[in-house]
């Protein structure tokens, strides 16, 4: 062979094998899921009943990316009732400005009617570590969720030693009754709505329930070794404690962000929040009780007071023994809860920088309340001293569109479907957190109220709780962003005081804080994902009483920074 040809054909091989390669990479960067949402029929606390799942799954299917894929997702309704699906995902400068698969209902798209399907494009840009997906659509989510997990991109690692193994861990809660009824009777009195018959760690309520032991989930596991927990709290309405009998646990993540290792004995997590803990099996052989149970602060507000078990077996050990039981902070503990979830901190390490905002363009103070309004006349209502309950950011109770959703409004520039004008500063000035409060203040102003961003402007939110009708905390959520937890506090918000006590060094990066009862959080973040973005309390109850409003972020200048055309295939309304 000629050495022509010898070159020729060497060059061959390496094309050839690069073509490998880069085929390879094209079909990790994208996956392909198909999710069927059927009711099912399953067995819980000694009764059965029909729920609504994904592929007839409880908890639904994980998926599974590398940081950098494009999965997308076919979501056909075989159910009763209207679904959406929401993905906890945020859309750095690199990817998206894709709203129209964010999925909350009527905020950025129809509800996908029964019989009918959509498919979603969901970009992992710049998660790394456990989120999740749930439906969005009144409380479906109960039953209708599941982990993503989210691996390093191909070629890179951990920035701790790879685990022996991992584990999706689910917290959720479960009613006897059909959770749809439960939604449509508290609606119908204006009262609370009924708490949970049971917590669940995937899907299972635990041995201390009736009808329940045989169900039990149980970790296998071998000594001396280190599992990865990639825990979810699904939960409607419940705050959680959480903990494993005799083992710490060290968290190496929160919201798919990477944090500073932090050795703890227990975890509190909101509804919405997802963490990374390494679980080190360093005990002798036997069976312990992982646990997860409440925390709750408002006084004279009704919760699931049941603890949820799990076990962790080492094997080789007497699986007839009695499991040792963990250590609880107690359902009230603020002290406990904040001890923890102050002391998140970014990796924020060479490898992984974060870029905190430090020069702020627009500056928004909200607060979160509870409220009433008066019964209508000629009905009774079961709200406090006969009224019904709702909620309110910036005493505005939010009024959710029901024949055309905010997206598709803003893209046809559509009028009349929202008013741009949400409060930058709470309308009406009080002692927010003192502990008697005129009932005229309870009152909020209904609307559909969100607030236009300029593209690349740097954002700060503080949320004040109140102590109106009940002060409670509230976990709050912002679709399409993870933004940095600068500052927490108790009171009310001082910014001249409170502000030298912001982290600007390595605050953690989550797209959930949980804003402590009768205080405050700070949060801040670059508004570099034009579209159409939810921002809510994560309490269920709280988002179906209006603790709610929507941030519209600009288009750039830039091709790459406009919102995506609209896909052909969006559910219409």
């Amino acid at each position: 062979m000629s050495l022509a040809k010898r070159a020729y054909h060497h060059v061959f091989q390496i094309l050839s094998s690069l073509l490998m390669i880069f085929l390879f990479l094209d079909c990790q960067a994208s996956r392909q899921y198909h999710f069927v949402v059927k009711e099912a029929p399953y067995t819980r606390l000694c009764s059965t009943k029909n729920i609504l799942t994904v592929n007839g799954k409880f908890p639904g299917p994980t998926l599974r990316a590398y940081k950098g894929d494009t999965v997308f997702v076919k979501v056909h309704n075989k159910g009763k009732h209207n679904i959406t699906i929401h993905w906890y995902v945020r859309h750095g400068v690199k990817v998206p400005r894709n709203p129209w698969s964010d999925g909350p209902e009527y905020i950025t798209q129809c509800p996908i009617q029964p019989g009918a399907s959509f498919n979603q494009k969901v970009t992992f840009s710049t998660e790394e570590g456990t989120v999740w997906w749930h439906a969005h659509s009144d409380w479906a989510r109960a039953t209708v969720h599941g982990a993503i997990i989210v691996y390093p991109k191909i070629g890179t690692s951990y920035p701790f030693p790879k685990p022996h193994r991992e584990i999706p861990l689910i917290l959720g809660e479960w009613w006897k009754r059909d959770v749809m009824q439960v939604l449509k009777e508290f609606i119908r009195t204006g009262g609370a709505p009924n708490v949970s018959d049971a917590l669940t760690i995937n899907g299972q309520p635990g041995d201390l329930y009736n009808c329940s032991r045989s169900g039990t989930f149980k970790l296998l596991v071998d000594q001396n070794k280190t599992y990865l927990l990639r825990m979810v709290n699904a939960a409607m309405n419940t705050i959680l404690f959480f903990s494993v009998a005799n083992h710490n646990l060290t968290l190496v993540g929160a919201d798919a962000s990477y944090t500073k290792p932090l050795t703890t004995d227990y975890i509190a997590i909101s509804p919405g929040q997802s963490v990374d803990a390494l679980l080190v099996t360093n005990q002798n052989p036997g069976l312990y009780y992982m646990a997860a149970r409440a925390y709750s602060t408002g006084v004279n507000v009704s919760f699931d007071n049941t603890t949820t078990t799990a076990i962790v077996q080492y094997n080789g050990s007497d699986n007839t023994s009695t499991p040792i039981f963990p250590y609880l902070p107690y359902y009230n503990d603020t002290k406990s809860a904040f001890n923890f979830i102050t002391r998140l901190r970014s990796l924020a390490d060479r490898d992984h920088p974060i870029y905190v905002p430090l020069n702020i363009s627009t500056k928004i103070v909200s607060t979160v309340s509870i409220n009433t309004f008066p019964c209508p006349e000629n009905r009774s209502c079961e709200g406090p001293n006969g009224t019904r309950l709702a909620a309110s950011m910036n005493n505005i109770s939010f009024v959710t569109p029901r024949q055309i959703d905010v997206l598709e409004a803003y893209y046809f520039h559509i009028n009349g479907v929202v008013r741009k004008d949400f409060p930058t500063f709470p309308p009406l000035l009080f002692n927010f957190t003192a502990d008697y409060l005129p009932l005229e203040l309870e009152i909020p102003k209904r609307g559909t109220r969100v607030r236009v961003l300029e593209y690349g402007s740097t954002v700060e939110v503080v949320f004040q709780g109140t102590n109106l009708v009940a002060g409670i905390d509230h976990p709050m959520h912002l679709h399409g962003y993870s933004f940095f937890v600068v500052g927490y506090g108790f009171g009310n918000f001082d910014e001249e005081r409170d502000k030298l006590g912001y982290n600007l060094i390595d605050p953690p990066l989550l797209n959930t804080v949980t804003v402590p009862k009768n205080g405050w959080a700070t949060i801040r973040f670059a508004a570099n994902n034009p579209g159409v973005w939810f921002l809510h309390c994560h309490l269920e109850r709280h988002l179906t009483w209006g603790m709610e409003t929507v941030f519209i972020v600009k288009n750039g200048d830039d091709a790459v920074a406009k919102l995506l055309p609209r896909p052909i295939d969006m559910p219409p309304c």
